[in-house]
């Protein structure tokens, strides 16, 4: 059994205190974080510096205490490593050059794309090699975007809500559709095995515009990428936990959680903690899920609502984390007063 907290979750151990960490918790809210961005000049060269992204992964485990740390990297760096052109606009986002027709498809290039990725590897090693150095109780979690996620920004070229040229695409050219996001599947899974190698130790797959779909296209294009995905990391490394987070999942993350085979299943800021803890199986991990903006408030209302999920968790697999990522107006000593709550359940 690991010493680690969160891998013992993982396992499928009720461990109290649960283990905690933030999506995004390294990012725009702390000030040393916009000290080493600002030195990278931008948000992609920040991404592809192993040093300064290990730096950068390590920030909040230094400052909080955090069990986990998630390495500082992108979604979309995927795309960009096969070939599609990625840059981002301050205060705006990704812009990709959008993939409508067959051409586009097939310049992707899936073979050289971990290659091409090969900073991000050596950001897992400089990382993990500093963690068991300075904070040995720490997880090391590597991560990627699934393929609908991914494959809504490179059709449509950005960011949105809606994603209506993803979903009209799945609809009306399905055989495109579905060469893309098999393309995308397949690099996925590569990256996937090329972080385990370097030394990722739980790894997660981000699923952010899964809601967007109706029941039967979230079976198709969420539920069964997760599982080939789980399936070929669990080929290569038996032992290596993964939580799949399917956000807005709604009624559906209890199948999800059934047929992805992850380790453990991640909530939306949406979904109510004692719903998912009766319907999702027992031996699956919880994670989540305060609301973001409760963390910026603070107060009697951000302490209400974490009290209420650590009582829907008692007594099953828990990982206390929000239910989407930190937002850079957040307190530092909000976050450092919800981490006394969590300690003292």
């Amino acid at each position: 059994m690991s010493d680690k907290s969160l891998l013992r979750v993982l396992a499928g151990e009720a461990v109290s205190p649960p283990p905690v960490w933030l999506m995004r918790q390294a990012g725009r809210h702390l000030p040393e974080y916009r000290e080493v961005r600002a030195r990278a000049g931008s948000f992609m060269a920040l991404c592809l510096d192993p040093e300064a992204a290990s730096e950068v992964t390590v920030q909040p485990v230094r400052r909080y205490g955090m069990d986990a740390a998630i390495l500082f990297s992108d979604i979309l760096v995927v795309p960009w490593a096969m070939g599609q052109e990625l840059r981002f606009v301050e205060g705006e986002g990704p812009r990709l050059p959008p993939i409508t027709d067959r051409a586009g498809l097939d310049a992707l290039d899936v073979a050289g794309a971990t290659a091409k990725a090969a900073p991000v590897m050596e950001t897992v090693r400089r990382t993990r090699a500093i963690l068991e150095r300075d904070h040995p109780g720490v997880t090391l979690i590597g991560f990627a975007g699934a393929p609908w996620t991914v494959g809504c920004y490179m059709i449509e070229g950005r960011g949105g809500r809606e994603f209506h040229l993803a979903r009209r695409m799945m609809h009306a050219e399905p055989e495109l559709f579905a060469d893309i996001l098999t393309r995308l599947e397949e690099a996925t899974i590569a990256y996937l095995l090329a972080q385990a190698e370097a030394g990722a130790e739980a790894l997660m797959l981000f699923d952010s515009w899964a809601g967007q779909l109706p029941p039967s296209a979230f079976r198709r294009w969420v539920i069964g990428p997760a599982r080939r995905i789980r399936a070929a990391v669990r080929e290569a490394y038996p032992d290596l936990p993964m939580i799949g987070f399917p956000r807005l999942a709604g009624a559906l993350l209890p199948e999800y959680a059934r047929e992805a085979g992850m380790q453990a299943v991640a909530m939306d800021t949406g979904m109510e903690p004692a719903w998912a803890a009766a319907n999702v199986p027992e031996n699956i991990a919880l994670q989540g899920n305060l609301d973001p903006e409760a963390l910026i408030a603070g107060g009697t209302a951000m302490e209400v609502e974490a009290r209420l999920i650590l009582q829907a968790m008692r007594g099953r697999p828990h990982i206390f984390n929000l239910g989407h990522g930190v937002e850079q107006p957040t307190p530092i000593p909000h976050v450092e007063r919800l981490l006394e709550i969590i300690r003292a359940a």
